[in-house]
């Protein structure tokens, strides 16, 4: 049985720089109450290009957080009492931040073995795996810095106070320093590998202050040299079909990880836009034609039932390809986007250039803000892989309705499941139908065919039905790739009466709940059709 550390083992460490040592412990306090909730908000950017950024998600890591933040409280607790000189702590620390160190390095054999168990558990156990046992150690130093605080202090109240202020004060800064400017300025990968060796900093210098123990440290961080400086090379990849895919660009934005891919087949050139794992756009580099279903279905049939419109707003950049098209037919196009990072990958790489303005905000902010009015209002925006709930509730869908010019048409990029589990997708078409007069559902998919999920184009306007004209846009070009726009672009849609929907309100919208199963299915297709080594780039 183990025995509580006698006065002269604590003296031996903490004497001879009393005052010293105390202002040490409110710094470590106040690091690693920081650093902590840099872990949990890089979380998603770790595990979201395979699992994307869903409640789900962020559940998840909530989830492993507090219960290996409770874990760590009570195992500190413990060992702090029975063994607890300043040294075990700090060795503990230094064992977190090795811990830490290896996330970016575990990341992709961890998701890879969790994506069989589907979106929810692989999830949680990837989060578990790759973030649990850091966050455990980390959990083990307020009690610990408290009880050798409590050494230096007579007011044990006030020592407990203090210190779970100070650390909560981190917390706060590491959150506000996480999302305003870590992201903006570094990869996730390198902030991990600056938290892993601030918190293996963190324990040298007490060893070399506290412990006289130079050699030993400066040992330690040359062992570490060639980990940190270690960067991933360009992935240039040849395809068992024999393209071969080029991750061209790739930064982790303040609203997801945005990358641009090539692929090239022979005579074939094509580039795509990628957030979170999830294809944005994608164009032919020869020719800039879309080579996706779902934009022409957002192009050519708001254009076909109100041919005579002259601005058009789009909600959602992606690539930018839906703007430029209207702006080619003479139509004025503003644009609004909540991600800077979005836009400037748009211009640089897909060639976005509009006459319109180019506003970055949300989407919902801006459709209550403006005065201006359009003849077409597109919402192609996407939160990981769904549209946000905030756009798609009754009152939401009413802004839409306010910012239509008389005839206008609306028009919603939604991925809906049209057999199994349409829960979702008809709340949606009946939540448009208690704001507009007219809504038609455009599968750019065959609805008879084996899976009956995938991008749905949502029309919805005011007034008597319009017979859908297509002669205005016959003519346009359509790139071999979307060899489905042709024959599916005039197909409609219609749920049998009597099903399950309800109308989605800012009060009760379920969304994240009910679309379980559809986006366990978009991430597996994305799974199965793109290079392991591209989506966790």
């Amino acid at each position: 049985m183990e025995t509580q550390p006698s006065t002269e083992e604590i003296l031996d460490e903490t004497q001879p720089q009393s005052r010293s040592f105390l202002y040490f412990l409110t710094l470590t306090a106040l690091v690693c109450g920081a650093l902590v909730m840099v872990i949990e908000v890089l979380g998603s950017r770790v595990i979201g290009p395979l699992f994307g950024v869903s409640l789900f998600v962020w559940t998840a890591l909530i989830t492993v957080t507090l219960v290996a933040l409770a874990g760590g409280y009570a195992l500190g607790g413990v060992l702090a009492d029975r063994r607890g000189t300043p040294g075990r702590l700090y060795a503990l620390i230094l064992a977190a931040g090795l811990l830490v160190l290896l996330v970016p390095l575990l990341k992709a054999p961890v998701l890879k073995a969790c994506v069989p168990l589907g979106l929810r558990a692989g999830a949680l156990v990837a989060a578990t795996v790759l973030f649990g046992p850091a966050l455990m150690l980390l959990g083990c130093v307020s009690p610990w810095v408290i009880r050798l605080a409590a050494r230096e202090v007579r007011s044990l109240g006030r020592t407990v106070g203090v210190f779970y202020a100070i650390s909560t004060a981190g917390s706060f800064l590491g959150t506000i320093g996480t999302g305003f400017v870590l992201v903006a300025l570094f990869t996730v990968r390198q902030i991990f590998f600056g938290v892993g060796l601030a918190l293996v900093a963190l324990a040298v210098a007490y060893f070399v202050a506290f412990r006289r123990r130079a050699v030993a440290a400066a040992a330690l961080l040359v062992a570490l040299g060639p980990l940190l400086t270690a960067t991933p090379g360009p992935i240039s990849k040849l395809m068992p079909s024999g393209t071969r895919a080029t991750v061209v660009y790739a930064r982790d934005g303040q609203y997801g990880n945005v990358k641009v891919v090539e692929y090239s087949f022979g005579p074939i050139h094509t580039r795509e836009m990628m957030i979170d794992g999830l294809i944005q756009g994608g164009i032919d580099v020869a020719t800039g034609q879309s080579i996706y279903e779902y934009s022409y279905f957002l192009e050519l049939l708001p254009y076909a039932l109100n041919p005579r419109g002259r601005r058009c707003l789009v909600v959602g950049l992606g690539a930018g390809i839906v703007p430029m098209w209207y702006e080619q037919r003479g139509v004025r196009c503003d644009v609004v986007d909540i991600d800077p990072e979005v836009v400037a990958v748009a211009r640089r790489y897909f060639g976005f250039q509009v006459a319109g303005d180019t506003i970055l905000e949300d989407a919902r902010y801006f459709l209550n803000a403006t005065p201006r009015t359009y003849d077409y209002v597109i919402l192609d925006v996407f939160n990981g892989d769904i549209t946000p709930s905030h756009v798609l509730s009754r009152e939401a869908l009413a802004v839409v309705r306010a910012r239509l010019a008389p005839g206008g048409v609306a028009a919603v990029n939604l991925i809906g499941s049209l057999r199994r589990d349409t829960f979702m997708t008809a709340s949606v078409i009946r939540t448009l139908r208690e704001v507009f007069a007219q809504v038609e559902v455009f599968p750019t998919f065959d609805p008879a065919g084996a899976d009956a999920y995938g991008n749905l184009a949502l029309v919805a306007y005011d007034g008597p039905h319009r017979a859908l004209d297509l002669t205005p846009v016959a003519g346009l070009p359509v790139h071999p790739l979307a060899k489905d726009v042709r024959p599916l672009l005039g197909r409609t849609f219609a749920f049998p009466p009597g099903t399950p929907a309800v109308v989605l309100t800012d009060d009760f919208n379920p969304l994240d709940v009910h679309d379980t199963w559809l986006r366990e299915q978009v991430r597996r297709t994305i799974i199965a059709t793109t290079d392991w080594d591209v989506l966790l780039r």
